[in-house]
């Protein structure tokens, strides 16, 4: 067996090789990194606290900071819309996801979901910990908060869940206009609810941002394991 590795290895790389989307994931992750890293130092020596309070202001009425722009009924909707990124919904989804690839005899690919998920939700306490960020204090909160503001965890973990199961799940259509309906219905879902923790005052708009860019990144990079540990017939992943 040992004397066959290198020729197993050699076999997997010209297996990656063929694969026509690593290339581009590979360089969206080290963009991806660039970027939190400069806006992890932008926020941590408070670079960007202006342009911040800039925008948090400018969803408030003129005058009255406590007041949201737009009627009642959107600040409820507001609140609808985050509740989507909440953390007992998306665990329940992950649940009720990885239960039906168990259904469906996808064991390998049920782990690799469990395990992005879980270790995203790790991940996102992990950072907001050692960031330590207040919340925002400019406004009142329009919901309740307990933890630490950067990043945000609504906005990473709706990237994270949103965009890895609606990619999964564009892969079983046949149709280009249903994969494109189903991943553009889940990067709005990811919008709005990064969207609605800004328009609610309790995050900075780069606790958003730093959010969907984690999120996101986590997200592609499990999406790239899939790929790439995916098995080479059908016939081999009905073993699994």
């Amino acid at each position: 067996m040992i004397a066959k590795l290198p020729s197993l290895l050699l076999t997997q790389i010209k297996r990656w090789h063929q694969e026509p989307l690593i290339p581009g994931a590979l360089l969206l992750l080290a963009a991806g990194s660039l970027a939190f890293i400069d806006l992890a130092e932008s926020v941590w020596e408070e670079e960007q606290h202006s342009y911040d309070q800039k925008i948090l202001l400018a969803m408030r009425e003129p005058g009255d900071p406590a007041d949201p722009i737009g009627p009642k009924w959107l600040e409820e909707m507001g609140r609808d819309v985050t509740a989507l990124g909440g953390f007992a919904l998306l665990t329940g989804l992950t649940v009720a996801s990885v239960g039906l690839m168990l259904l469906l005899g996808r064991a390998r690919l049920a782990l690799l979901t469990a395990v992005a998920i879980t270790s995203g939700m790790m991940l996102s306490s992990g950072l907001k910990n050692l960031f330590d960020r207040p919340r925002p204090d400019l406004v009142p909160h329009g919901v309740w908060v307990s933890s630490a503001s950067f990043p945000s965890g609504h906005a990473m973990m709706s990237a994270l869940v949103y965009l890895t199961l609606g990619v999964l799940l564009a892969r079983t259509q046949s149709s280009v206009r249903v994969r494109l309906y189903i991943i553009t219905l889940s990067v709005v879902i990811t919008l709005g609810v990064g969207i609605s923790r800004v328009y609610l005052g309790v995050h900075w708009p780069t606790d958003v941002l730093a959010g969907w860019i984690v999120g996101g990144l986590w997200a592609l990079t499990f999406g790239l394991l899939a790929l790439l540990l995916k098995p080479k017939s059908k016939e081999s992943e009905n073993l699994e």
